[in-house]
């Protein structure tokens, strides 16, 4: 499994309709996305191959199921963002997202009970 959870355009396209369809027999897997996507059977394993090799999905007795839904790829896509581009710091992150900007009233006080829901106790 890969520490990449980055994805191409037609991993993101056959990543949705794996999400849609799982668990999904890989033989209609390429029938799907023969019919949404317009693709050959090689392109569709070759897809499938880098998106299990990235631990996204698991394709075992040619059955494709979900490793991680969408909302925990976007989790981790989104640390690794923080990660790489401001050396794993939120605040760091945050600054650069306000950008010198104003938040509401409302976000300040949904970020503040996010961060109070997950707060590390020292």
């Amino acid at each position: 499994m890969s520490d990449n959870y980055s994805l191409t355009i037609a991993e993101e396209r056959l990543a949705q309709l794996i999400w849609q369809n799982s668990p999904i027999s890989s033989p209609d897997l390429v029938d799907i996305a023969y019919k949404y996507l317009d693709w050959k059977k090689s392109t569709t394993y070759t897809v499938l191959r880098r998106l299990c090799e990235k631990g996204i999905f698991r394709n075992e007795n040619a059955i494709v199921t979900i490793a991680l839904t969408r909302d925990e790829l976007l989790a981790r896509q989104s640390r690794q963002f923080v990660a790489n581009t401001f050396r794993g710091s939120l605040p760091g992150f945050i600054a650069a997202f306000v950008g010198g900007g104003k938040i509401s009233s409302k976000d300040a006080d949904e970020l503040l009970q996010l961060i109070e829901a997950h707060q590390e106790v020292e």
